[in-house]
């Protein structure tokens, strides 16, 4: 009691000789430590270095990097995507910040006599409508084709990697927004059976279509199939942009027992795909494949890859025009894209980006003549309006976005979805995180903003000159090459997309008649 009341008789001294030997004590340990050079060197103040580099990133994100800085997604584009995504105001003012003159600046011309918007029927007066204009399958002959309803979905993005709150709210808002779902390599959740339409992404672990022993099976994809019948398309993941060549990560940390269930996987350890495919090693067993899950399921099936080495494409193409058989789509992943989890160097110096991966495949499959009967998606950082129209005139029939996804349901770039420290709850597991995510209202923003990037998407379309942006050619848009110097895109690419007919988009619009 004494020694208390002394205490509270003179407390600034008692602070002042706490916090002197608390400062002893771990200046103690800093020096006896071996791990740390800066800790020993610079006892207690070494604290602070990784203090900084700690909370470096936000410091960085909200007090130092300018509008256009920020990588990947700059504070301009993440303020588009949600406001956009929030249905307030995502327009700017005071005009352009961009260098418009700067080499690979792009440029969409726009028609003298733009389409009136009087001259447009959209079905329940919703200017949003953007269906595809293919229907994927039709072309070989599938069981069970589909057209998807939006140009614009959402692409691969597991169980695993995000959060089950994270899942729900993309699929709940797919179904709002009339997208279909891609469930990523992680299988089919429950929390991707709200309704949506789902592309079932089938990895190098095949999770979901395993048997007992951990092999592909067959009748286990066609019994999911059938439990699930939002499924709408099968896609199988050679490689995607940000790991090409590596098989997925999902660190340990993510592993739950729900998780660990689904995929057939320990509990707590670190799950790592294969970095190659068990059921096919040539171009023909891949198409082999193929029609095998095609046939039982009556499914489109197709592919997705990030491009590297171009031989595969070629004999794929050619094999493709003398079987008659092959994937029904094929989904072309940029080296821009992102992912939950990756070493660094297969992130930054693996695989060709978008535009050039893209550019290098799709006229192959031109010259053989059968790129129409494909419908070719792109993705790696296209959420954006002007990049998908940059897309479609390259020969894209649809995108599909995942981060920009995330974003709209409350992603603040982060960048800890390796960790499972995910602050806004997204790429977690961490149940108290996931707590603050309320998937009716994250639902309704990714609704909101794949309706927002259509209505823009129709609205550049209209001031083109056109009524669906499948219907953008290369000539339509220009790049800055040097200086004081616009090429079109088809004088780069050195190619021009098969053209769209008036007929094509006529038929379209009729689907509501």
């Amino acid at each position: 009691m004494e020694i208390w009341h002394w205490i509270t008789e003179h407390w600034v001294l008692s602070t002042v000789l706490t916090l002197t030997s608390v400062t002893l004590l771990i200046a103690l340990y800093d020096v006896l430590q071996q791990r740390h050079t800066i800790m020993h060197n610079f006892p207690v103040v070494g604290h602070l270095r990784y203090l900084l580099e700690m909370i470096g990133p936000e410091i960085r994100q909200y007090f130092i990097a300018q509008d256009k800085e920020e990588l990947p997604f700059s504070r301009d584009e993440r303020s588009w995507i949600y406001s956009t995504a929030k249905e307030t105001n995502n327009t700017f003012g005071f005009g352009t910040n961009e260098q418009i003159y700067g080499v690979g600046y792009p440029v969409i011309k726009h028609a003298a006599f733009p389409i009136p918007d009087q001259a447009m029927k959209f079905p329940n007066g919703d200017k949003s409508w953007c269906p595809s204009l293919k229907i994927i399958g039709a072309a070989h002959g599938r069981a069970r084709p589909f057209r998807p309803a939006s140009v614009l979905n959402i692409s691969a993005m597991s169980f695993g990697s995000l959060g089950y709150r994270a899942v729900s709210a993309l699929n709940a808002g797919a179904l709002t927004a009339g997208c279909y779902h891609n469930t990523g390599e992680g299988g089919i959740s429950p929390y991707h059976a709200l309704g949506a339409d789902v592309m079932w992404q089938l990895g190098t672990g095949y999770f979901g279509a395993r048997d007992e022993n951990g092999r592909f099976s067959l009748d286990r994809l066609a019994e999911q199939v059938e439990q699930f019948p939002q499924v709408r398309l099968i896609e199988i993941k050679l490689s995607q942009g940000a790991k090409p060549g590596k098989g997925g990560i999902l660190p340990g940390a993510k592993v739950t027992d729900e998780i660990a269930r689904i995929r057939g996987i320990p509990v707590g350890q670190d799950c790592l795909s294969p970095n190659s495919h068990s059921e096919f090693d040539s171009v023909d067993s891949l198409i082999d494949f193929i029609e095998s899950v095609a046939s039982r399921t009556g499914l489109p099936v197709g592919i997705k890859s990030a491009i590297g080495k171009i031989g595969f494409w070629e004999q794929l193409s050619r094999r493709m025009k003398e079987r008659g058989h092959g994937p029904d789509f094929i989904s072309i992943d940029g080296a821009e894209g992102g992912t939950g989890a990756a070493p660094l160097t297969f992130a930054d110096h693996v695989a060709l980006p978008f535009k050039i991966g893209f550019q290098r495949v799709y006229p192959m499959f031109q010259a053989e003549g059968i790129s129409n009967n494909i419908t070719w998606i792109g993705s790696g950082k296209l959420g954006f309006p002007d990049r998908a129209i940059v897309a479609f005139a390259m020969g894209c029939d649809l995108v599909q976005v995942a981060r920009e996804a995330m974003m709209a349901i409350g992603c603040i770039q982060a960048q800890k979805c390796h960790t499972g420290h995910c602050p806004a709850g997204v790429a977690t597991q961490n149940r108290w995180l996931q707590a603050g995510l309320n998937i009716k209202d994250k639902a309704k923003r990714l609704s909101g903003y794949v309706r927002g990037f259509r209505r823009e998407l129709v609205t550049l379309s209209m001031a083109g000159g056109y009524r669906h942006p499948g219907q953008f050619t290369a000539d339509d848009i220009e790049f800055s090459t040097g200086v004081n110097k616009f090429s079109t895109l088809s004088s780069i690419l050195g190619y021009t997309a098969d053209p769209v007919s008036e007929a094509e988009v006529d038929a379209i619009f009729q689907l509501d008649d």
